[in-house]
């Protein structure tokens, strides 16, 4: 049976512990990671591992010993309780001796959990899962987190006190950063906040979470915004030793002028057109509000045409020295905000 991804979220949190088996797949391995780690925690309870009520294998070892599957749901534990066999990073040569394992379990058995990579509709694997109606099949997108899902991690990680800014730039992280590094900065800041009643604030989170651009990158970026043209060649410099291409800054320039502009657009004003859907957060988000509303709408068009017109001359036939060609560009845009006043 196949689940929704809503159906799938409520399935994770409260298992059937009647149904035969369970298949999570995706293209994304950690993602499929953290759903299965999640399952089992909640079908297994903690101490699972320790009693010896989970059992590992190898999809691939299902080839050459498909009778494997079958022992093991059907072997008998030690320690009262739930019990589910692990199979992981199955494929469609798994598929016969799961589908044997499948049609002879019975009430009492170990429950199959399977993980796989990213399946196609013809999978024979993915077959068996959506069309049995004592399994069930859940696959993991590249989606962004829901905000249900933002709030059940925070909820996981025992944070139920957060200021609204802190939440609008935790919302904008958990669209930024990988699942697993999501996971460990929620754990960080638990483990901050323990003992300590305060709300969470935007700045501990700023404080805790992982650079998601290179430093220097955004803070020739901010000089270029904040027209402090006389630090962009030092900068340059810098980038130009560290192997950053002309191209990729030009890339990210772009990037971040696009942000001003349609910040500077939103009808309520630049500061509430940073939505957290743009991986603005914390103290950057208010440092670029002000330059939004330095450049203003008009300006910031221009300014975003003269990075189209230098990334076409950057890919271009030119045999000017490419990282010339930038400093100039954001040395120009520096000035722009100046020489228009």
């Amino acid at each position: 049976m196949k689940l929704s991804t809503s159906e799938a979220a409520r399935f994770i949190t409260r298992p059937d512990t009647g149904a035969a088996g369970v298949l999570i797949y995706g293209a994304d391995a950690m993602r499929v990671a953290i759903k299965r780690q999640d399952l089992l925690a909640n079908l297994l309870g903690p101490d699972a591992e320790g009693e010896m009520r989970l059992t590992r294998m190898m999809g691939a070892s299902l080839r050459s010993d498909p009778a494997a599957l079958l022992d093991a749901i059907k072997a008998t534990g030690f320690f009262p309780g739930p019990r589910a066999v692990f199979v992981e990073d199955a494929t469609d040569a798994a598929a016969a001796a799961i589908t044997s394992a499948i049609n002879e379990w019975a009430a009492g058995d170990a429950q199959i959990i399977v993980t796989a990579g990213q399946l196609t509709p013809r999978s024979a694997l993915r077959k068996l899962f959506e069309t049995q109606k004592s399994a069930f099949c859940i696959a993991v997108y590249d989606d962004p987190p829901s905000q249900a899902e933002v709030e059940a991690e925070l909820k996981k990680a025992g944070l139920s006190a957060i200021a609204q800014d802190a939440s609008r730039d935790l919302a904008a992280l958990a669209r930024a950063l990988d699942p697993g590094d999501f996971r460990q900065l929620l754990e960080k800041l638990a483990l901050y906040k323990l003992g300590d009643e305060s709300p969470l604030s935007s700045a501990e989170v700023a404080a805790l979470a992982p650079a998601t651009i290179d430093a220097e990158i955004d803070e020739i970026l901010h000089a270029a915004a904040e027209g402090a043209h006389a630090r962009v060649g030092a900068l340059m410099a810098r980038l130009g030793g560290q192997g950053v291409t002309a191209v990729a800054l030009c890339i990210a320039a772009l990037r971040h002028f696009r942000t001003l502009h349609m910040a500077a657009c939103h009808p309520q004003g630049p500061a509430a057109g940073f939505s957290p859907k743009t991986g603005v957060f914390g103290p950057r988000r208010d440092r670029m509000v002000k330059q939004a509303q330095a450049w203003g709408v008009t300006r910031l068009e221009d300014a975003v045409q003269s990075l189209i017109e230098t990334d076409l001359t950057l890919r271009s036939s030119s045999q000017a020295p490419q990282l010339a060609v930038m400093e100039r560009s954001l040395i120009r845009l520096a000035m722009m905000p100046r020489n228009a006043r």
